[in-house]
């Protein structure tokens, strides 16, 4: 058995390496790019609040901790109970997804977050 010359490992070697780079490139990649799609309510879930947001956790923290004379949405009826979430890896995704469910009637919103959420349980702090 003969064996390959210098150059032949040298390209397979070169190869393996690129494949190992593309690699752990793609592996940084996944779980650092998140996006959430999510419903909030208040206190007594008369309300919902559809969002957007790449950092779920903090953007619980300032609609809980709204900056002061705020005239947003989520302030003005007191929405920072989180009752349903979907995680995306693009941004194009979610942006989508809030769109889609901005755009269903409160009984469609109803539906999707009792599959999700069947308890109506306010999940803050499981996030």
């Amino acid at each position: 058995m003969t064996q390959p010359c210098h150059s032949e490992r040298s390209e397979e070697s070169l190869t393996l390496t690129l494949i190992l780079f593309h690699y752990l490139n793609l592996m940084k990649t996944i779980g650092t790019h998140n996006y959430y799609v999510y419903i909030v309510t208040n206190k007594t879930k008369t309300v919902l609040y559809t969002g957007v947001t790449n950092n779920l956790k903090e953007r619980l923290y300032y609609h809980n901790n709204p900056l002061p004379f705020s005239k947003a949405f989520t302030t003005k009826y007191n929405c920072f109970y989180l009752i349903y979430y979907e995680h995306f890896l693009e941004v194009n995704d979610a942006i989508k997804r809030e769109k889609q469910i901005k755009g269903y009637s409160r009984a469609k919103k109803e539906t999707l977050i009792n599959a999700f959420n069947p308890t109506r349980k306010f999940l803050n702090d499981f996030i």
